[in-house]
């Protein structure tokens, strides 16, 4: 298929809900609103097509991103590219889906992992932190609790939403997996009060990382 003939594709697809939706949680123009299932049913079509990636991504359509993540080939990503993609990204989905299915398979991801920390680009930073929230749960070997719950205590609280959301997701993470450091963990995340009256779906765990410390903790037994 060529990028023409899956634009076409993706935008007979559109629902107006889902653009509305997306606009409004920051999408910006370029978008259809294509629902994530219908974007899914594309990708398995098409398996893995890494060039047709590379011009969908180019497009700068939240949909044609959203498939380009699904269809390319991370071996074939270069650090670089990764970090211009990652750059790039201005919509939440769009990160989330990357930072799932591209980032933490790379080659490089800690290398990249290590740099994005210390930068301020929002959205590099983001991704950052997911990466420290994944080897704080998986593989803490190497890291340093104690430094990353003062970075968090001093910047979460005014940390751009998008970067806030991965260090909160840190936070909760070493107050999850790490008794040693839970107390410390529950205090910043109470005073800081990040998510404390964030509108929780029904049957679904509240970000307020006290609230989701206690309740994974409880299940562990």
């Amino acid at each position: 298929m060529t990028v023409d003939e899956v634009m076409a594709e993706l935008e007979a697809l559109r629902d107006e809900k889902v653009r509305k939706r997306y606009v409004k949680n920051g999408a910006g123009k370029h978008v259809f609103g294509v629902k994530l299932g219908e974007v899914r049913k594309i990708a398995k079509r098409i398996k893995t097509d890494h060039a047709l990636a590379v011009g969908l991504w180019k497009t700068k359509n939240v949909d044609a991103r959203l498939l380009a993540i699904l269809i390319l080939d991370v071996d074939k990503l270069t650090s670089k590219q990764l970090d211009r993609m990652v750059r790039a990204v201005k919509f939440s989905q769009v990160a989330i889906w990357l930072a799932t299915y591209v980032t933490k398979h790379h080659t490089d991801k800690e290398a990249l992992r290590e740099r994005w920390m210390q930068v301020e680009h929002p959205m590099a930073a983001r991704a950052g932190w997911s990466l420290t929230a994944t080897r704080v749960e998986k593989d803490p070997k190497g890291l340093d609790l104690v430094a990353l719950l003062d970075r968090i205590e001093s910047e979460m609280g005014d940390a751009p939403e998008v970067t806030q959301w991965t260090m909160n997701m840190c936070l909760v993470q070493i107050g999850i997996h790490h008794r040693k450091h839970r107390k410390r963990a529950l205090r910043i995340g109470e005073a800081l009060g990040v998510y404390r009256e964030y509108p929780n779906v029904k049957g679904c765990t509240s970000p307020f990382a006290p609230t989701w410390i206690g309740e994974m903790v409880s299940r562990q037994g």
